[in-house]
């Protein structure tokens, strides 16, 4: 739906404009955008054909960036004119926010000036596909298995037990078999914890944001979390959207506070890899701290103390 308000009127004239009044008007094509949606806002200004409409050499529109902003041919009729241009808007912040106003001014032919307000305007802007009602819907309960597919499954597995559990004892039975069972394992993996760990501090440690490379930092710093959480919950993370990876985390059990967590410091790299959003080098530090803590707080409580011990 198109919101159009009208929102100047007109300061006094000069003699040679024969009182006549220029009218603004603005056009706003929505009230409700995802972040770095765009917005299309038109400014369109009704004066004398004789003077001419201009807009600010510079647009600061607090949280709101201009993208591109375009004047439209005139339209004359009569001994009116009209002047319009298309702003094209978009916002990387979440919440109530709100286009404020600015001026736009018309010059007489003999000079005089004429200036023009506009009102300011509300926009809502919602996070990129997630549900901002916060509720933490059930987790879904395993699927049955049919009974005969458990008994062929039981026909399967019990021999092939069996024989692993016999070749287990002819190797420990055979002279240094136990030596050679335990050097073919090889090294135990690290946890993935440890790993993540490392990798965030190898990131924080490269000169990324030292040489501006933002978005870059941040797509690495969401790779390492989402590596983690395939380690950590086996489901295919860095293939999933963001939404995807919360929906499955809630599937497999994961706890509400680790998929709060991880939502914020995903959405915070979601903003700069899609949005466009750059925030500066404190900003950017802080999502690594916020990913130290969603790892080190999701740790199973008996890796924990041993990590202590």
């Amino acid at each position: 739906m198109r919101h159009v308000v009208l929102v100047g009127v007109c300061l006094l004239l000069a003699p040679s404009s024969a009182g006549a009044q220029s009218r603004l008007r603005t056009d706003v094509d929505t009230t409700v955008v995802t972040v770095g949606d765009r917005i299309t806002m038109t400014v369109s200004v009704d004066h004398d054909a004789s003077a001419q409409a201009r807009l600010p050499d510079s647009l600061a529109l607090g949280s709101f960036e201009v993208l591109a902003a375009r004047a439209l041919p005139l339209a004359t009729t009569d001994n009116r004119t009209t002047s319009a241009w298309t702003l094209t808007l978009a916002a990387f912040e979440l919440g109530e926010l709100e286009i404020p106003s600015f001026p736009v001014e018309v010059v007489a032919a003999d000079g005089s000036l004429e200036s023009l307000e506009t009102d300011p305007y509300d926009v809502r802007v919602v996070s990129v596909g997630v549900d901002e009602s916060g509720e933490i819907r059930d987790i879904r309960g395993p699927l049955g298995i049919p009974i005969s597919s458990l008994v062929i499954l039981l026909w399967v597995l019990v021999p092939l037990l069996l024989a692993a559990l016999l070749w287990v004892v002819v190797r420990r039975l055979r002279p240094g078999g136990a030596d050679v069972s335990r050097a073919a394992l090889g090294p135990l993996p690290r946890p993935p914890s440890e790993v993540a760990l490392e990798a965030l501090a190898a990131l924080e440690a490269s000169p990324l944001l030292e040489r501006g490379q933002v978005k870059e930092y941040h797509i690495a710093a969401s790779d390492i979390l989402r590596t983690y959480v395939e380690a950590r919950f086996r489901i295919e993370a860095l293939e999933m959207t963001t939404r995807e990876v919360l929906e499955d985390l809630s599937a497999v059990g994961a706890d509400a506070s680790f998929r709060v967590g991880l939502r914020n410091f995903l959405e915070a790299c979601d903003l700069v890899k899609f949005a466009k959003a750059r925030p500066d080098a404190d900003r950017s530090r802080a999502v690594l701290d916020l990913g130290r803590r969603i790892i080190v707080e999701s740790q199973p409580v008996a890796t924990a103390t041993a990590g202590a011990a």
